[in-house]
């Protein structure tokens, strides 16, 4: 999703904006630009990569040492350079558009009533010069300043009704950035001598520059002058650094290096080994201390629930959707998995005694703090996050949380994070197990020790590559794909049709295989690629009857079977054997062909692998 980043110095501060931009590209983008004070406001905006903006910049030399900068994902108006951030306010009149602005602004998130405010603007002689809602912002911070920056941007707040990260400047004060949140992220970044600060929207964007991070709580502003800042909170009283610490953050700019691998989303695939060692590192025994927050005991907590309620969205609900399978199985307690972006929208009947589980890479996914503040809103109190970022706003507004280790994930569509997900919830699962009474020490025991084997089966089944490759190339090819699974692995079909779609824009549906006879098998022909997920497990041989009826009528089973299957590739049947049978954590060894099926016919079609078309990295808008 759209990135910020700004400063206030006393030296030259565009190589830093750019250079945060270049470490936000990850996130998703369909412009870019940047603003700076230099005699009056001077920007250079793009619709093309990051890269071509610095050229822009070079030939303009463009300089100044207070800053903002945007990557636009659009939302009002296309990609566009007049829709492109930063965006300039114009005094009113008939001359607007030929006058010099006073007011730069940048924006994350979307503003719900920009229509009225526009309307309203404009009676007071505003022209605007994009379709975009963060337009209405600068025009209306304009209309209401008086030679203050912060009251002009306080009194602006108060008309906004949606979800915002803003960073503004004003000519008129050039050594003063003001930024604000609500819904969308926003931290603050102290420089090591003072004499510089930053804003950003994600603690990446300023890796090298400074390690030392304020986050924002939501409604807090931010006021930042040259070698000083202060905040604010939602009511305007100051907040004392008690109140909003300066962290240590270190974003490692490192993870952004591509090494031997031809995209982002392939070096992702290839870390998972590393992303579950990382993620189990030191668990030496199952115990509720795992999941402790900042002041709240787990053993506490499991002691007082009787369900488990899991929120969350796209790759992260597919997550939750397998954990469902594993928790009223291993720990017999009844769980319920919603979409996130669903849930607050309808209504539904509270239990006090449910376990909220938010599943969350970024710890900002709007839709999934959205729906964790109508379930708290409920008096549903008990709640725990399995997120991959400890200082995010999720893990702060849950009293527990299991934070896994995968690292940075700049593909956009993920991978990594959620294999690492799945032995966060895995041993969640485990854990409400033994809190009921349920895990015996030599079941756990052998859990453990499954669990320490995964990073090995992980590189087994990687070796898999040159076999799925030749999948890829019969896939490339097609416009259409099913993918059947049964039991805990339907979530894990779900998530390989989600990985195709996303990368090769092929059109994928994922069904329980029961459910082909019911609609789906009318879809069958030669031109339909299947793809079975078949482990050896009990529901083995309902699902050889659901290939055979794919066979009978000219289908193509593409099938992932365990060594142990006796299975063979023939006319109209593709077989790859992983390596050894993974019993519980089967699902997180057999999306990795999925994974690696998505990337490599995404690679033989040509389309852009990290940055899919119309998609960004971090949902941080409705």
């Amino acid at each position: 999703m759209c990135g910020i980043v700004g400063a206030v110095s006393n030296q030259n501060i565009v190589p830093v904006l750019v250079q945060g931009l270049a470490r936000l590209e990850y996130r998703g983008y369909d412009s870019c630009g940047v603003a700076v004070y230099a005699n009056g406001l001077q920007r250079a905006r793009s619709t093309a990569r990051v890269s071509e903006l610095m050229a822009q910049i070079n030939t303009t030399h463009l300089q100044g040492t207070t800053g903002i900068a945007h990557t636009r994902w659009a939302t009002h108006g296309a990609p566009a350079v007049h829709n492109a951030h930063p965006h300039f306010s114009h005094g009113p009149g008939v001359d607007a558009i030929n006058r010099p602005g006073r007011i730069a602004l940048v924006h994350n998130g979307i503003i719900e009533n920009h229509d009225e405010l526009r309307a309203a603007l404009q009676a007071k002689g505003y022209v605007f010069q994009s379709q975009t809602d963060t337009e209405v912002i600068a025009h209306l911070i304009d209309s209401l300043y008086d030679g203050d920056l912060f009251e002009a941007v306080k009194t602006a707040l108060a008309s906004l009704r949606g979800a915002y990260a803003i960073a503004v400047f004003c000519k008129d004060e050039p050594h003063r950035l003001i930024g604000a949140r609500a819904g969308s992220p926003l931290i603050l970044g102290v420089g090591a001598d003072a004499q510089a600060h930053y804003l950003a929207s994600d603690a990446m964007a300023l890796a090298g520059v400074t390690s030392q991070i304020v986050y924002l709580e939501e409604g807090d502003v931010a006021d930042i002058q040259l070698g000083k800042y202060w905040l604010v909170d939602k009511a305007f009283k100051p907040l004392t650094p008690a109140q909003r610490p300066v962290k240590t953050v270190h974003a490692h700019s490192g993870a952004a290096e591509l090494g031997p691998y031809r995209h982002y989303m392939q070096k992702e695939i290839f870390e998972q080994p590393r992303a579950i060692a990382d993620t189990l590192e030191g668990i030496a025994s199952i115990m509720p201390e795992l999941f402790d927050g900042a002041s709240t005991s787990a053993a506490r907590v499991f002691k007082d629930i009787d369900s488990v309620l899991i929120l969350a969205c796209g790759t992260s609900y597919y997550s939750g959707c397998t954990a469902k399978y594993w928790l009223e199985s291993i720990a017999k307690i009844p769980t319920q998995v919603e979409v996130a972006s669903e849930y607050r929208y309808r209504d539904s009947v509270p239990n006090p005694r449910t376990l909220i589980v938010t599943i969350t890479q970024s710890g900002e996914t709007a839709d999934t703090l959205a729906a964790l503040r109508h379930a708290q809103s409920q008096g549903m109190t008990h709640t725990l996050t399995i997120c991959n970022v400890a200082t995010s706003a999720m893990v702060r507004e849950c009293e527990l949380a299991y934070i896994t280790r995968a690292g940075v994930e700049i593909g956009v569509a993920s991978t990594k994070a959620f294999t690492a997900q799945l032995a966060g919830l895995f041993l969640l699962t485990l854990t409400l197990a033994q809190s009921r009474g349920l895990l015996s020490e030599a079941e756990e025991a052998r859990h453990l020790k499954a669990m320490r084997h995964l990073p090995a089966a992980l590189q087994a089944v990687l070796a898999l590559e040159p076999q799925v490759i030749a999948w890829a190339q019969d896939f490339a090819a097609k416009d259409n794909a099913l993918f059947l699974g049964r039991g805990l692995h339907y979530p894990i079909a779900l998530e390989g049709a989600l990985k195709l779609k996303e990368i090769s824009y092929i059109h994928a549906e994922a069904y329980p295989a029961g459910e082909l006879k019911h609609g789906p098998l009318a879809l069958v022909t030669s031109a339909m690629p299947v793809v079975t997920v078949a482990p050896n497990d009990a529901l083995l041989e309902k699902l050889k009857s659901n290939m055979h009826e794919v066979r009978a009528r000219g289908g193509v089973l593409y099938v992932l079977a365990d060594a142990d299957s006796h299975m063979a590739s023939g006319e109209g049947l593709h077989v790859i054997r992983m390596p050894e049978h993974y019993g519980e954590l089967s699902p997180m060894l057999h999306v990795v062909p999925l994974q690696l099926l998505a990337y490599h016919t995404a690679c033989a079609r040509g389309t852009d692998v990290d940055k899919p078309r119309n998609l960004a990295k971090s949902v941080t808008v409705e």
